[in-house]
């Protein structure tokens, strides 16, 4: 296990809130796009059920 394991779909949301992003819109299936407007920066965040693969957490950093 390494340091990103272990963090949920509602912790992830918390910290990119924090950071300055906000809801986009609903992508394919259960995917969200959220929006950074002052970076201009996307994101794509799976709503999954369970703790979050680190490679996944990798991808969104």
């Amino acid at each position: 296990m390494g340091r990103l394991s272990g963090y949920k779909y509602r912790e992830i949301i918390f910290i990119l809130k924090m950071f300055g992003f906000e809801f986009y819109r609903q992508a394919a299936g259960s995917h969200e796009i959220w929006y950074n407007s002052q970076k201009k920066l996307y994101t794509t965040i799976p709503n999954h059920s369970g703790d979050m693969p680190e490679g996944t957490l990798r991808a969104i950093l």
